[in-house]
């Protein structure tokens, strides 16, 4: 399905503060690092009733499920809450709301080991705070001053949150923005301010990356921890031509992997020659990524430029990938019909433009409510506003879902998020609102 048309020739990104005339959805396409205030109702109803997937089937609202086992209580440990139920097709789902009336939401999370408690990020600077299933007033966080990108549809802005895995202990979190004056990507260290409290110190503790971005799309965005205690972080190429994403002395179209002990000293396993924080490359927009919470497998949602948009899914410690931008989009040669020496990996899964526009990665389900679903990825497009799932093997992705009809979305996707337990949220830009995934 395509929305207001097909994106303009060329696709390149302009200079900052000046976004892609004549085409709004052109301009979320960048990179949907907090997409522009411009797609508004229109794509909100385009999205509504996006047609079947061609080859992809759909579960619909009331699938049957033989076999699904009734969800009684709890598991009795956690690894047996990891493992997958046996079931057969994907359960019935439906969105609950967990929160409306939020300024352009860019992305939403549970501190570790705090059930009550999720953040959510606003584009402009503010972190809100839900607890105990009601927006707070009054900001966890307001960090406005120091936020900036270049014009009302741009794509910087507040952008990512992590938190540490011992949080709930020692308060530390780490925010991705693009910074005034110049619209730079930062990474930094912040505290909690009291065990347990509602509110965070008002000053960073330190900046981990300032790297020169310059351009109003592609900045990335996504912080993460994996489960060899580094954080991940996910930078945009700026949209440059060339673009940098294969330049090993540039942190831009990068994913990063940075010991937040002493990030002046890079891990083992990054790459060993160029910029010491990289740990894959030749990416082009990888909006949001996240990993698996039992297995540690990465997956990577990297936004395209003319025809295709992929998923990549990355073995634990199998870094220093090369996944091809901007020789290959997708598994195929850039430009389109160019001939090429393919390079790189290719993706685990890819979507041409009549499925999707502007990919949001999002996560594996591990959380108790949905037995059924567990083991499954779930992620969405925010042009189109369809959603879609599938198992990953090991090898490739298997049994592919179309979630759609089942979510019934009203809304644009911009990110997915978990919380404490391992359950997943949608978070709508365009109408201010987070959505929790349930059983329909």
């Amino acid at each position: 399905m395509q929305v207001a048309g097909p994106p303009e020739e060329p696709r390149e990104g302009g200079p900052p503060g000046q976004a892609a005339a004549g085409n709004p959805v052109q301009a979320a396409h960048g990179g949907t690092g907090a997409p522009g205030a411009a797609l508004a109702a229109q794509d909100t109803a385009a999205a509504q009733g996006a047609p079947a997937t061609q080859g992809v089937p759909v579960a619909q609202g009331a699938l049957a499920t033989q076999g699904v086992p009734a969800a009684q209580g709890a598991p009795a440990n956690a690894a047996e809450l990891a493992r997958p139920a046996k079931c057969g097709g994907v359960p019935p789902l439906k969105l609950t709301l967990v929160a409306s009336g939020l300024d352009q939401p860019t992305y939403v999370a549970g501190p570790p080991g705090d059930p009550s408690r999720l953040l959510v990020l606003e584009k402009t600077g503010v972190v809100r705070l839900i607890k105990d299933g009601a927006l707070q007033q009054a900001p966890f966080l307001d960090v406005r001053s120091r936020v900036f990108f270049p014009s009302p549809n741009a794509e910087g802005g507040l952008l990512g949150l992590a938190f540490h895995p011992d949080y709930a202990k020692n308060g530390r979190f780490w925010l991705h923005y693009s910074s005034a004056p110049r619209g730079n990507v930062v990474i930094e260290e912040w505290k909690r301010g009291a065990q347990g409290g509602d509110s965070a110190h008002a000053e960073p503790v330190r900046s981990l990356v300032d790297v020169k971005h310059g351009a109003w799309n592609h900045v990335g965005g996504m912080l993460a921890f994996g489960k060899d205690g580094y954080l991940y972080a996910a930078i945009g190429d700026s949209a440059r031509s060339p673009s940098p994403a294969a330049d090993l002395t540039s942190k831009l179209g990068k994913i990063l992997r940075i010991d937040v002990d002493r990030p002046g000293k890079a891990p083992a396993g990054n790459l060993t020659s160029g910029d010491p924080m990289i740990w894959d490359y030749g990416l082009r927009n990888p909006w949001r990524f996240s990993f698996d919470r039992l297995t540690g497998d990465l997956y990577i949602g990297d936004v395209g430029q003319k025809s295709w948009e992929e998923i990549l899914v990355e073995r634990p410690g199998q870094g220093g990938n090369d996944y091809g931008w901007e020789a290959m989009e997708g598994a195929h040669c850039y430009p389109p019909g160019a001939t090429c020496k393919p390079r790189g990996l290719p993706p685990t899964v890819e979507h041409p433009r009549s499925e999707a526009g502007s990919i949001v990665g999002g996560y594996v389900y591990r959380g108790p409510k949905i037995p059924c679903l567990r083991g499954r990825y779930l992620y969405g497009d925010y042009v189109t506003g369809r959603f879609f799932s599938f198992v990953w093997d090991g090898k490739a992705a298997a049994d592919r879902v179309e979630l759609t009809s089942a979510l019934n979305p009203n809304g644009l996707p911009s990110s997915f998020g978990e919380d404490a337990a391992g359950e997943i949220y949608v978070v709508m830009f365009n109408t201010g609102r987070v959505y929790r995934i349930d059983p329909g």
